[in-house]
């Protein structure tokens, strides 16, 4: 695979970055070193969604600050710095860059749980902490990964002067890690605060109008498909997942990184010990664990499987061919979700903090929704849709010939 694909050349510290993001990178770096000394803990928030460079800004913003905390004229000199990240395929990306960088060390990268346990041990005091995929974070305690505390973000800022982190609402994907803005102010508003909204769409050469047309769809709405949806971008919509399958391979073998991926709504199936996607022509397995250092989508073999919102969160795919799968259907407008057809139950298990049933349905409604808007996000250069439900997938395929 050419060496342009790999994750970690697309996020590293060189990387050429826009005015805006060089521009964003010196005001935190400027809000870092107003606050450094405050009896006050601060913290800096950046909004954006799927696709906006925000990753790509906290690795030069993290590179910049540890090579302040070796330059004995920065009031940064000297400070404990950490970039957290719950999601264990951008995390490896993160540290296997680490080795190769001035000062980044890969002991600076951790999970966000490892982070918290480690502190309350050691007790060292930590200057400033970035997160990643802060959307990712636990908002409520979880035994299975060892959190015992209510709410993640919450206890890294208590162990940092300064936080900074990026959040998308509509990367909110499990109940155990359920956020929107409202919760979101409710923790950081007690602190110095400062914040900065991204909107260019850099992942994606589609047109803007698309992927507001991707936002309202995953959003509950279905409008009319944009008439500059094809424009400068592969946009398809499928009535076959295999014909779909046969061309991500094509695409595949012509530039790399493309791949299959779909959401939940596929009953398990073993077969030879792996679980399937199973459509018309279709079959297919799902994404295996991955043990390597490798991330997901650079590992060859994966082709040959469909992945999950959990293996691509975060990634650039060149093509990606989404199943949306039978759990998501229209009644006239309004795009819906049968939650008796999800089959991912470790996703929206029930929180003990959130007593209302018709709020708990409408929000593991909107994690579904999410999960497709994180999937259908994922393609530079096309995206190829195929839709289970077959009376959404003509009234879109009808819609989609008349472009």
């Amino acid at each position: 695979m050419a060496n342009s694909n790999a994750a970690d050349d697309k996020l590293a510290p060189s990387k050429q970055l826009t005015a805006e993001q060089a521009e964003l990178v010196e005001r935190i770096k400027q809000f870092s070193i107003n606050h450094i000394s405050d009896d006050k803990h601060a913290v800096f928030t950046i909004y954006g969604d799927a696709g906006t460079g925000k990753s790509v800004i906290l690795s030069k913003l993290f590179y910049d600050i540890q090579q302040l905390a070796h330059d004995k004229q920065s009031p940064l000199y000297k400070s404990h710095n950490y970039f957290l990240v719950n999601h264990p395929e951008i995390l490896k990306v993160y540290k296997k860059m680490a080795g190769s960088q001035k000062n980044v060390l890969k002991k600076n990268f951790n999970r966000p749980t490892s982070f918290i346990n480690q502190n309350d041990k050691t007790h060292e005091p930590v200057d400033i902490t970035i997160i990643d995929e802060a959307h990712l974070l636990l908002s409520r305690g979880d035994h299975y990964n060892n959190f015992y505390y209510d709410n993640q973000l919450s206890e890294i800022i208590k162990r940092s002067q300064i936080t900074i982190l990026v959040f998308d609402h509509r990367q909110v994907l499990r109940t155990k890690s359920f956020w929107n803005i409202e919760r979101l102010h409710h923790i950081i508003d007690p602190y110095t605060n400062d914040e900065y909204h991204l909107t260019h769409q850099f992942r994606m050469a589609a047109s803007d109008s698309l992927v507001q047309w991707i936002n309202r769809f995953t959003d509950g709405t279905l409008t009319p498909l944009p008439k500059d949806a094809k424009k400068d971008y592969d946009f398809r919509i499928f009535d076959n997942a295999e014909e779909m399958r046969k061309l991500i391979v094509e695409k595949n073998n012509e530039v790399g990184l493309s791949r299959i991926v779909s959401t939940s709504g596929y009953p398990s199936t073993l077969d030879g010990g792996k679980h399937y996607v199973l459509e018309p022509d279709f079959k297919m397995p799902w994404d295996q664990y991955n043990y390597t250092q490798t991330p997901w989508a650079e590992i060859p073999e994966t082709i040959n499987e469909v992945g999950s919102m959990f293996t691509c969160q975060g990634f650039d795919l060149n093509y990606v061919g989404v199943i949306l799968g039978p759990i998501i259907h229209a009644e006239g407008d309004q795009i819906k979700v049968n939650l008796g057809k999800f089959t991912d139950v470790e996703s929206l298990k029930k929180r003990a903090d959130i007593t209302d049933v018709d709020e708990f349905n409408r929000i593991k409604q909107e994690l579904v929704l999410n999960s497709a808007n994180v999937l259908l996000k994922r393609g530079v250069k096309g995206l190829y849709i195929f839709i289970s439900n077959k009376d959404l997938r003509d009234k879109l395929l009808k819609d989609y010939n008349q472009l």
